[in-house]
């Protein structure tokens, strides 16, 4: 019951709505690239992050000193059927910034 109830709340905030919209289009994703495609303070963007990966979204893999996100695979059912409809959103996406493979994160 808890996780599911995790799941509905990472799901009731637009910003986080949008992030995993982001990461289903781009894929694994730099979070110092997250953080400039959505012109975001790091504070607030991790904050975004912990939820979802906490409501079982998201993965994070390490490489050195950053931070990689992604959709988790295998979804559940509940979150597959979310991303899915996530999908037919009408949003404006920020594109994504490769700020890592032009300045270099500094985060």
């Amino acid at each position: 019951m808890e996780i599911f109830l995790k799941s509905v709340a990472a799901l009731n905030d637009e910003t986080r709505v949008m992030i995993l919209r982001f990461l289903d289009k781009y894929g694994e994703t730099c979070v110092c690239d997250m953080q400039a495609s959505f012109d975001m303070i790091q504070s607030r963007l991790s904050r975004h992050l912990k939820i979802l990966k906490e409501a079982g979204f998201l993965r994070v893999d390490r490489k050195g000193t950053w931070a990689y996100y992604s959709i988790r695979k295998p979804l559940d059912r509940f979150r597959s059927e979310a991303l899915e409809e996530i999908r037919y959103l009408d949003m404006d996406l920020p594109e994504l910034k490769k700020i890592s493979q032009t300045q270099g994160c500094k985060l």
